[in-house]
């Protein structure tokens, strides 16, 4: 939400401003009034600025560069994230980045084969989306037959039955419930009957191909190609909360503190 960070970096930087202009200036003439007797109150624009600039600092430096929360809005990737989940995303696992610009300034890591990534989409980049990390810079990528095939070696899967959704989710049900055997992050995933977008794709240096777990009902790498680096945002890792007023429980405290496979 370009928005969001927009408005919270112009208001920290505006009672920063405030708040050391009048430090600098202003303060030092009404201490000056005050000794010689005068009515020297600080005025309600600098007290409010010196009371919120420490709290919009703290919150700006946590959400850029620590950890930032996140809602999941669609069913792109279910069963892992449902809809309404609320999860956090570790903002410093693929580098330091700038609020905004999202340019990177500190490379720290970059992403591994099945990481659950938050990025911005080059065709909307005022978005923020979620996908899995299906391939790496050099890779090339098959997916035919509802299965996944990395450098010509087609993934195992194990049938896990058919999957039976909740809340806003319950348009899944019906579907084919497998576990797919992505190296060293095996996870469960959700085909249909018919296969979307099938083909073979060469990852590019500086990309990554990206997959929706729920494979029947989800817009990534297939249909609009690779994910720059530039456009990561950090990588998911735990969900928290979930809200999904269709559901019969709104807040779904089983899941809290549930780690992201």
């Amino acid at each position: 939400m370009v928005w969001f960070e927009t408005i919270l970096v112009s208001l920290t930087l505006l009672s920063g401003l405030i708040w050391l202009i009048d430090r600098q200036v202003f303060a030092k003439r009404r201490a000056a009034i005050a000794a010689a007797g005068g009515d020297a109150r600080e005025p309600v624009l600098v007290d409010y600025a010196r009371s919120f600039f420490p709290i919009l600092a703290l919150v700006l430096g946590l959400r850029s560069f620590v950890a930032e929360p996140f809602r999941i809005p669609s069913s792109s990737m279910m069963p892992t994230l449902l809809i309404g989940d609320f999860i956090l995303v570790n903002k410093f696992a693929y580098g330091l980045r700038l609020p905004i610009t999202n340019r990177k300034f500190l490379d720290i890591g970059e992403p591994q084969r099945g990481d659950v990534v938050v990025f911005r989409p080059p065709m909307r980049p005022n978005e923020d989306w979620i996908k899995r990390v299906i391939g790496l810079p050099g890779d090339t990528i098959g997916y035919h037959d509802h299965k996944v095939s990395i450098n010509g070696t087609v993934l195992p899967y194990h049938v896990d039955g058919i999957y039976t959704g909740v809340g806003q989710g319950a348009g899944e049900t019906g579907d084919m419930l497998l576990t797919e055997a992505l190296p060293g992050r095996p996870h469960q995933v959700l085909e249909r009957e018919f296969s979307l977008a099938e083909g073979e794709w060469t990852v590019p240096a500086g990309h990554y191909f990206v997959m929706g777990d729920n494979r029947g009902n989800s817009e990534d790498s297939r249909f609009w190609g690779f994910l720059p680096e530039a456009n990561l945002r950090g990588k998911a890792f735990m969900i928290w909360m979930n809200f999904d007023a269709s559901a019969p429980r709104w807040v779904d405290f089983s899941r809290i503190g549930d780690r992201i496979p």
